[in-house]
């Protein structure tokens, strides 16, 4: 099972190796996404987990237990496509390939499935046409 999470970590946090905790305490594999962080601040991480539901719990628990806050992606991807012209700039920036031109009609297609909601092409669409929502 693969879950998404954003981790928001204290300052007493940032030095913590998590993603080597999440694997060897628990199992689960954690893909980072994005990162946001830096000595003596608050910092942020996205990590899309993969392993057995029962050891994702656990280690869900076990982070919050470190005063890590989690928050479970539920947020999605949206393109405008009245907006869109089709220019692949995000086709670029998107980590997973969610985001490709197809090769006969370069039009673009969104495969929401692959989607690990990490923004990256947000900023990269020159006609703002890709948004999040709630």
């Amino acid at each position: 099972m693969k879950k998404r999470v954003t981790l928001s970590f204290p300052r007493r946090a940032i030095q913590m190796p998590i993603t080597y905790r999440l694997a060897k305490d628990f199992n689960v594999a954690a893909n980072i996404i994005r990162a946001q962080i830096a000595p003596n601040q608050i910092g942020k991480l996205v990590l899309e987990l993969s392993g057995d539901i029962d050891q994702l719990e656990a280690s869900i628990e076990w982070m919050r237990s470190q005063e890590i806050n989690v928050s479970l992606a539920s947020r999605e991807i949206v393109i405008n496509e009245n907006s869109c012209v089709d220019c692949g700039l995000c086709t670029g920036v998107c980590p997973t390939e969610a985001l490709i031109l197809d090769p006969e009609t370069f039009k673009l297609n969104f495969r929401r499935s692959r989607c690990v909601v990490c923004e990256q092409c947000i900023p990269a669409c020159p006609v703002q046409a890709i948004s999040t929502n709630f």
